[in-house]
């Protein structure tokens, strides 16, 4: 748990979220860890001028000591205010295939 309240003190300071749901997954995964797989779903007033890429780009920036580290996988939904009106649904990620095996 403490992971997980890292990555999000690191994101609400960088990123001022409207709204933020870090959920994680690594239950869904094989293998021993904890926190290792997270799903991030984040609107932010800060993405409305960036394209996709970039807002992967700036949030594996605020995060690359956790990717580098602990943090196995990442899925990212990352809106503006404005994309999370119209689709505020993420799908859901798929188990790990080893886990269901």
């Amino acid at each position: 748990m403490e992971l997980t309240n890292q990555i999000k003190s690191k994101l609400k300071a960088a990123c001022k979220p409207e709204h933020m749901e870090l959920i994680n997954e690594s239950h869904m995964h094989a293998g021993p860890a904890t926190e290792s797989h997270f799903k991030l779903i984040m609107v932010s007033g800060q993405f409305s001028e960036l394209k996709l890429i970039k807002r992967h780009q700036l949030v594996y920036k605020i995060l690359q000591e956790e990717l580098a580290g602990p943090v196995h996988a990442l899925a990212l939904h990352l809106l503006t205010p404005d994309e999370w009106k119209i689709q505020n649904l993420v799908p859901d990620s798929p188990h790990c295939s080893r886990k269901n095996a």
